[in-house]
């Protein structure tokens, strides 16, 4: 990837602008800054998802508006069941471990915020009469009423959860709680994907993970072996594989030029 095409905004950093993980920040190791770590490599994913349809939604060739399409919804299903997961599995499992209230107020009001807007870019992709009738500039008129809002919670739910590390009910370090903790984060991150759907999501997900983030250091995130990542990429991602040339990622998670945008030369 060289400056040239990111000076073009040929790839996906903008317009919602990209999280950096608290580990990365702050060096620091505690459960809360490895938990908002991980959800920021996840938010991350979606947000180059956004920026991938974002602009290039207005370049896509009429032949390819099937296939765009379907990258699209792929992002609304990563998105919504990302949403629903967190509000039915991970937030109330956190709030048996910190015995707090409120902690999660401001999340779910800014769940709020983006849902309406998210819901109008699902209804106008899943009802277009036919492919050829698609419009980007449309899609994007709609994007643009839930960008702002969108993007503050892709980024303030990162210090949320980082924020718990100093609250008074916050698990003593290897404490049996803070291993309980642990365990939640890692169980919700594996699982999570992959219920979303095996040949939609997770390919969408594993192909919008930009390996060279932060000076390389999430290179093997999402810890698994080679073999099956290929197979996630490569075997269940041939189910839609037309789909995948709009990602920003190739299948080892190199940045490349956003394909519409080359396409139109710009």
């Amino acid at each position: 990837m060289t400056s040239a095409v990111r000076e073009r905004q040929s790839w996906a950093d903008g317009p919602c602008e990209l999280v950096h993980t608290p580990q990365f920040l702050t060096k620091k190791e505690d459960i809360w800054t490895k938990g908002a770590t991980h959800m920021a490599l996840l938010h991350n994913a979606i947000l180059r998802g956004f920026n991938t349809i974002y602009l290039q939604a207005p370049h896509v060739k009429p032949e390819e508006y099937s296939d765009f399409v379907g990258y699209s919804l792929a992002w609304y299903r990563f998105v919504k069941s990302h949403h629903d997961d967190e509000e039915a599995e991970l937030f109330p499992k956190v709030d048996q471990v910190l015995k707090e209230k409120g902690i999660w107020d401001e999340t779910h009001q800014e769940h709020e915020s983006f849902l309406v807007g998210l819901g109008d870019f699902h209804s106008y992709l899943s009802t277009l009469p036919t492919a050829s009738t698609f419009d980007g500039t449309k899609l994007v008129t709609i994007m643009d009423t839930f960008r702002k809002p969108f993007a503050h919670h892709f980024h303030h739910e990162i210090s949320t959860i980082a924020s718990f590390a100093i609250l008074s009910s916050a698990p003593l370090v290897d404490s049996p709680e803070a291993e309980a903790a642990a365990v939640i984060f890692k169980a919700w991150g594996k699982k999570t994907l992959t219920k979303a759907g095996m040949t939609d999501v997770v390919p969408f997900a594993l192909l919008n993970l930009d390996r060279t983030f932060e000076e390389g250091m999430w290179a093997a995130w999402p810890p698994m072996p080679g073999p099956v990542r290929w197979m996630m990429v490569n075997m269940f991602g041939s189910w839609n594989w037309a789909w995948w040339k709009f990602a920003s990622c190739d299948a080892q998670g190199n940045p490349r030029p956003l394909y519409a945008l080359q396409a139109q030369g710009t």
